[in-house]
């Protein structure tokens, strides 16, 4: 394990000193907790993007997609809990290319 310094501000250190103290655990496990929340919220955003545009090439080339409201009516019904089972389903890819 190597070590790290930070330079932090008067005021970012005592604000993380105070929500270390308010939560029960030291100011050095309240930082190491929020590093890793932040590059665990990084890794979680760049997969995002990497399957977005994944799914975006894949609509260009393929030329279908899915209609807005059969999806909206499709979760609608899930959430509902109607999907499935009451002659909902799930929607299908339609040519949007003309």
């Amino acid at each position: 394990m190597t070590t790290t310094s930070l330079k932090l501000s008067d005021e970012l250190k005592q604000r993380a000193a105070q929500a270390a103290q308010e939560i029960g655990v030291s100011p050095h496990a309240f930082m190491i907790a929020a590093i890793e929340q932040a590059a665990t919220s990084a890794e979680m955003r760049s997969r995002f993007i990497t399957e977005a545009r994944q799914a975006r090439s894949e609509l260009i080339e393929s030329g279908k997609g899915f209609d807005a409201d059969d999806v909206h009516a499709y979760l609608k019904a899930k959430v509902e809990g109607k999907a499935n089972g009451d002659k909902v389903l799930k929607p299908k890819r339609k040519s949007w290319r003309r």
